[in-house]
């Protein structure tokens, strides 16, 4: 069977970080709200007021790692994301780096470090250390990590283990599970009801998460 991976696969909400975090005081607004906040030409934090638009890169930074050497589980995983992508705040792209933040963060008990750790992982064929990451992450409510290990599943030969995952994450309103389970249902591997209802919920978990604000962000994206 064909099954969809997320390098194939179409943006959805589900499959997107709707979190932005501000470092200057460690709190979080949901990445549609802080689009609409930014079109209204506001570049000031929503919470603490802070001016974001006359800081340098490595005042961004400093302010970061003040939160970093807090133990601030979203300032280590932003920093991780930093260095995982890479000019970013005027950071140069380092995997190690990223790794030991990402590590840190999900030692805090962060879902979306754990998740990302698993996708690494499996990236660089560490498939034991993906498992424990994704299965961590999925623990958490992180539905892209449930889908990955529903790939993994699928890829060994358990489709009924795979199946049980995507019902999951797809419920969540999360697209690539849905796609792979619509493959199942006409390979024989998931039943009528169980598509009927699984379908069902996908597009009411999608139709919770849109809002206008959202739909601008992805477009814009």
């Amino acid at each position: 069977m064909p099954i969809y991976d997320y390098a194939e696969a179409n943006e959805d909400l589900a499959g997107e970080d709707m979190e932005k975090y501000y470092p200057c005081c460690g709190k979080s607004i949901c990445a549609g709200c802080e689009f609409s906040f930014n079109k209204a030409d506001n570049d000031k934090c929503p919470f603490c007021n802070s001016d974001r638009a006359d800081k340098t890169d490595e005042e961004m930074v400093a302010e970061m790692m003040k939160r970093v050497e807090a133990n601030d589980a979203g300032a280590i995983f932003q920093l991780g994301n930093n260095y995982h992508h890479g000019h970013q705040l005027g950071l140069q792209q380092d995997h190690t780096k990223a790794m030991d933040l990402y590590a840190r963060a999900a030692e805090l008990g962060l879902g979306k470090a754990h998740c990302n750790l698993g996708l690494l992982y499996h990236e660089w064929g560490n498939m034991k250390k993906a498992k424990f990451h994704l299965e961590a992450g999925a623990m958490s409510g992180q539905e892209v990590a449930r889908s990955k290990l529903g790939l993994m599943e699928a890829k060994s030969g358990n489709m009924k283990r795979a199946v049980k995952h995507w019902k999951i994450a797809a419920s969540a309103g999360n697209f690539t599970p849905m796609h792979n389970l619509l493959l199942a249902f006409k390979g024989g591997s998931v039943s009528r009801d169980e598509i009927d209802s699984t379908l069902t919920a996908y597009n009411n978990a999608c139709a919770e998460m849109r809002s206008d604000a959202r739909d601008a962000l992805m477009d814009n994206n």
